[in-house]
């Protein structure tokens, strides 16, 4: 109380409230301080005395102070003032509405009072290339939200109690299955017009047997719903990227089964108006430091959790038996959860009566009884009772989604694993979706809740034997391998050249129609891509295991997930090492080391390239020797080793040309342009990359000729022609654009910057820094830091 609902702010209301025109205000705070006013006297002659002064300045400020005081102390008044103050009159001020947005330095004249902004307030208008999109990303509500009422007024309190200039947390905690995400989903989705700049969404899977999410992997995933195409390889990267970007907007964010305040901290939006929800079985006390205020979540009232029963078609039944009615929901201990699958139960039979489910409720006995409310162990009950009465198809199915190691499901996945057709797959699909034991998170995606997939997999467990389950396994790996393989021939066919084995081929071939799908199955896949690969390295596959790891390829080239395209191909080099296979060894330390390029661990890199040298000159042939060279050279010339960079590049451009792989050697010299640029040897690099940019156009690689364009254009300016140079990088600039490379663009523009500046136009690089920091903002912090220290030099 003491941080919103001071004596002043009651004061200013007060004032405002005791005007003729908001005299009902008035009459409705007495009305909700009645209770209090009826048993302190001291209060109640503070009120008597603002009724019969003139002038009540005095009163009414003692009157506020001591409120204030009480309410420090009553939580119960303190939420009838924040209430009271969310939803009394606003004074009538200038106001600037509807998609308004204020930029740059202002100036005011005059006596202006009461100025709101309804709309997000940015510093600066966003750059014409800014990414930023608007994100709406809350979880689907549910059809019956009932027995909350209590909490949401509590919640808009909340919200209406802090200024607009501040930044708000709030970490609802409770048992799981009582309702928290359902509760902020709905109190968000209420909200959504407070937060112009979008709602977003992120799972930490904080009790997950797999661990819980880290920051740096959750910070990608925000910063791609931003819009952000390029995420920085390190975490404080990442951190710095977000709070830079949420700095002038006006989000929501819901931080959905958090484990500890550290996986939270990182996640907090910095921009005035903005709100992170967190929900976690713990009460992260540690946010406290961060401001936040924490809400503990209980269970449903019994009237709310009969009404919750009833809201599944079962409402005759209820009114039939009220006592039984109430006794399940005491036996499903007023979880939300469970009360929805015992509600289920009563669905799909509508003969069953209430007092026959509560004694199944009450006989039954499982493993779960660990998760208990009040003493008593229903939620297992509740599965077991819903699984015994799932027809044969959806069992099977419920066991064995229960297996996968994926984070959610779709329908081919689901057809794959169970062999069941299409309809068949529906059917079931739609019956544990109707029983709530499968929740929807998108369209066609689909996941457990997490007390419902441990009951799933012990089912498994027991209904399956071993070798059942094991080709439950075996189908899910096969499937993510066949499907990430025709994404892979779309998307990189170059790269898909080494052979694909199967024990339990998918019964239909998986088909993209082009490379935006390929590539969106690649993104929203690649958790389940991810599981597969461990399940293969801990099972012992190891064919499965490093042909996973190489059809990832075009996920790891094009959404660069750093940390886990260098862990996958740590398990793919152990896999192919143990099956002997001197293909898959190679392709693993070539595309491995390039991962390693990635994350900048320059040294590593070199490690792998050269082992991958090594094994190619003793068993494969110089298509292979010439990736390794020119891998090991892009590692050199990271490291600023120039000389041994050339010495590579050179030599994989000889083995290239001597075996007619014409854009290969086009590749090589544009490398060896790279070098030359790095020694400032500008003449010698125009005709390599000349002639590189040439062969890449009549191999039809837009993106890697117009990478050559951009070197030329430096070299050719370098060079001393400063006029054929500016305008070859301008034409690289508009070809990046063509080919959707923001990062490329930026890094070009800076070219053209510094070669205007060389040549002493520095107008003309002004332009073109601040372009480029402007592109660079939402890719890179340390390029646009960089940006802004030529820009200062200037």
């Amino acid at each position: 109380m003491e941080d919103y609902s001071t004596a002043p702010m009651l004061l200013a209301a007060m004032v405002s409230a005791r005007a003729s025109e908001h005299d009902d205000v008035w009459r409705e705070l007495e009305l909700r301080l009645a209770p209090w006013l009826e048993r302190d006297a001291g209060l109640r002659r503070l009120r008597d005395s603002v009724e019969s002064a003139g002038n009540p300045l005095n009163e009414l400020t003692a009157f506020a102070e001591r409120l204030a005081v009480l309410a420090r102390e009553d939580q119960a008044l303190s939420v009838e003032l924040r209430t009271w103050l969310a939803g009394r009159p606003s004074a009538t001020g200038n106001t600037i509405d509807g998609s308004a947005r204020v930029y740059g330095p202002t100036v005011q004249a005059g006596a202006v009072r009461d100025v709101h902004f309804h709309q997000s307030v940015s510093a600066q208008p966003p750059p014409e290339s800014s990414p930023f999109r608007v994100p709406r990303e809350l979880p689907a509500a549910r059809p019956y939200f009932v027995g909350r009422d209590a909490e949401l007024r509590e919640l808009d309190a909340y919200r209406s109690a802090v200024p607009d200039s501040g930044v708000q947390l709030l970490v609802v905690s409770g048992l799981a299955g009582v309702g928290k995400t359902a509760l902020l989903t709905h109190w968000l989705r209420g909200c959504a017009d407070e937060f112009p700049d979008g709602q977003l969404y992120a799972e930490l899977n904080g009790y997950d047997s797999a661990g819980p999410k880290e920051p740096g992997a959750v910070l990608e995933h925000l910063l791609r719903s931003i819009g952000v195409r390029s995420v920085p390889t390190e975490t404080y990267e990442r951190v710095a990227l977000w709070r830079s970007l949420t700095a002038n907007r006006r989000l929501a964010v819901m931080v959905d089964d958090a484990l500890t305040a550290g996986q939270v901290r990182p996640l907090l939006p910095s921009g005035a108006g903005s709100l992170t929800v967190v929900t976690s079985r713990n009460h992260l006390t540690g946010l406290l430091v961060d401001g936040a205020t924490l809400y503990r979540l209980d269970t449903l009232s019994t009237e709310a959790s009969v009404e919750l029963l009833a809201g599944s078609g079962v409402a005759p039944r209820v009114r039939r038996e009220p006592d039984a009615a109430r006794e399940v929901a005491r036996l499903c201990a007023r979880l939300p959860l469970a009360l929805c699958l015992a509600a289920s139960q009563l669905a799909v039979r509508p003969g069953q009566t209430l007092s026959s489910l509560a004694d199944s409720l009450a006989g039954a006995q499982g493993p779960l009884e660990a998760l208990r409310a009040d003493g008593e162990a229903a939620v297992r009950v509740a599965l077991d009772a819903s699984y015994r009465l799932l027809p044969p198809d959806a069992a099977v199915l419920y066991r064995a989604l229960g297996l996968l190691p994926a984070p959610s499901y779709d329908p081919a996945m689901a057809a794959a694993v169970t062999g069941q057709s299409a309809a068949e797959r529906d059917r079931s699909l739609e019956v544990l979706l109707d029983n709530n034991l499968l929740e929807e998170l998108a369209p066609e995606r689909y996941r457990f809740h997490d007390l419902v997939l441990p009951h799933a997999r012990e089912c498994a467990e027991s209904a399956d034997t071993a070798e059942q389950r094991g080709r439950t396994l075996r189908r899910y790996v096969d499937w993510c391998l066949a499907t990430a393989t025709a994404a892979e021939e779309l998307l990189t066919p170059s790269h898909r050249n080494l052979a694909r084995t199967y024990v339990e081929p998918p019964a239909e071939t998986p088909r993209f129609s082009d490379e935006t799908m390929a590539l969106r199955w690649l993104e929203t896949h690649g958790g389940a891509l991810e599981g597969a690969v461990r399940q293969c390295a801990e099972a012992g596959w190891h064919a499965t295991c490093w042909q996973l790891v190489d059809a990832s390829w075009p996920w790891f080239l094009r959404l660069r997930p750093t940390e886990w395209w260098v862990k996958a191909h740590q398990l793919g080099i152990v896999s192919a090492r143990a099956l002997s296979d001197r293909e898959a060894v190679s392709r693993m330390l070539t595309s491995g080391g390039a991962g390693l390029r990635n994350a900048a661990r320059h040294g590593e890199a070199a490690t792998w390239y050269a082992e991958a040298l090594e094994h190619a000159r003793s068993h494969q042939g110089p298509r292979e020797v010439a990736q390794a060279l020119n891998g090991l050279g892009n590692a050199c010339l990271a490291a600023g080793e120039l000389t041994d960079a050339e010495g590579y590049f050179v030599e994989a451009l000889t083995l290239r040309e001597s075996i007619g792989y014409s854009r290969g050697a086009a590749l090589s010299r544009v490398c060896l342009g790279q070098t030359a640029l790095a020694a400032g040897r500008h003449p010698h690099a125009v005709p390599l990359l000349t002639r590189a940019r040439d062969e890449l156009l009549a191999a039809g690689d837009a993106y890697d000729a117009a990478r050559a364009l951009a070197f030329l254009g430096e070299a050719t300016a370098g060079a001393g022609d400063y006029p054929s140079g500016e305008r070859l990088l301008r034409q690289a600039v508009d070809e990046f654009r063509a080919t959707g490379s923001a990062h490329w663009r930026a890094r070009t523009l800076e070219k053209h910057g510094q070669a205007a500046q060389e040549h002493g136009d520095v107008a003309v690089a002004r332009d073109s820094y601040r372009t480029a920091r402007d592109i660079y903002r939402p890719l890179s912090p340390t390029d646009a830091a960089r940006l802004e220290e030529l820009l200062a030099a200037l």
